[in-house]
């Protein structure tokens, strides 16, 4: 993140490029710190979209060196290729946006009539740019004869465009009021994208409703077909995944597992954190913390907030 992106050989420093994503950096040297950017909020978004989950997405630390758990085809890694393909082009449709980038601008004017209370204008979003720029880095490594089996490598190429998908789904209608005294008589309004949070939540979805695939000839060429007969087709906005993945509930290496021994829970939930689940019915302990919090604020004209320090105290849980 601190490297200045200027000089062709800056692309040797990323680890796990493909020659087909070499090139790419040398050609747009200027995308790097949007692409740079996408992996780094691929990993920070992942672990809080599944910190309440027995699979919090810590393995993507390691990346691009995963684990097994990303490597074998699970929905988790369903879920991680489509996060990072969405990133990736979400990052540079916004870099576009903001100026940072020499080639691009604002995304097009939408071709959809305005209606009578707004005008198109601002800055949209160039979805179209990061799309393509997009899917060229993140797809590349997948077209390269030495990764996996194909099978492996159409499941990853599917869910990529999922992720995709799912972005170029969430691009909504963004409006600037003017008028006198913020009326809003007179509206601005642009195509913008959601922050990746939304994205995550809309794929946490989809990996909850996974389908498990095999990928089979099909007249004249293989497809992945849904690996149960009672399942219906795979749709293009279906995540995939080939094998089952592991409880997650104790350690185990050559899976992936970490295990939840020590995670914290929640004694009152009945989802995914509480205790029941998350420890796997092992148990939990319980201790106390004390927490300093902000506390009997006031408001002084003009303009600042002063606040107290309140100390209290407050019961966890971990999983044994």
């Amino acid at each position: 993140s601190g490297v200045a992106w200027n000089e062709s050989h800056h692309c040797r420093l990323l680890a796990g490029l493909v020659p087909d994503q070499f090139q790419m950096c040398r050609r747009n040297l200027e995308v790097m710190h949007s692409i740079v950017r996408a992996a780094r909020q691929t990993k920070s978004v992942c672990q809080k979209t599944f910190a309440d989950m027995r699979w919090n997405c810590s393995s993507i630390q390691r990346a691009p060196s995963f684990g097994p758990d990303l490597l074998k085809g699970t929905r988790e890694s369903a879920f991680v290729y489509a996060l990072a393909a969405a990133a990736v082009t979400h990052s540079i449709a916004q870099a576009c946006t903001l100026g940072d980038l020499p080639l691009c601008s604002c995304g097009s004017v939408p071709s959809e009539v305005p209606g009578p209370d707004f005008r198109w204008g601002g800055c949209g979003d160039n979805l179209r740019y990061g799309l393509q720029l997009g899917t060229a880095f993140a797809d590349s490594p997948l077209k390269s004869s030495k990764l996996g089996t194909q099978a492996l490598k159409a499941m990853h190429l599917h869910n990529n465009a999922v992720g995709r998908q799912v972005l170029s789904d969430s691009l909504d209608t963004k409006c600037k009021c003017h008028g006198v005294s913020g009326s809003c008589s007179v509206k601005t309004c642009w195509k913008g994208l959601p922050n990746l949070d939304e994205i995550a939540s809309d794929l946490k979805s989809k990996y909850l409703a996974a389908i498990k695939v095999t990928h089979r000839l099909i007249g004249p060429r293989k497809q992945l077909i849904p690996k149960e007969m009672d399942v219906r087709p795979v749709k293009e906005t279906d995540l995939v995944y080939l094998n089952n993945s592991p409880d997650y509930c104790t350690p185990n290496l050559h899976l992936g597992s970490l295990g939840t021994q020590d995670r914290q829970c929640n004694k009152t939930s009945v989802g995914s954190d509480s205790c029941n689940l998350m420890c796997c019915g092992r148990g939990y302990n319980a201790y106390t913390e004390e927490v300093v919090e902000r506390c009997h604020c006031k408001y002084h004209w003009c303009c600042y907030v002063v606040c107290k320090k309140c100390r209290r105290k407050v019961e966890r849980y971990v999983c044994k």
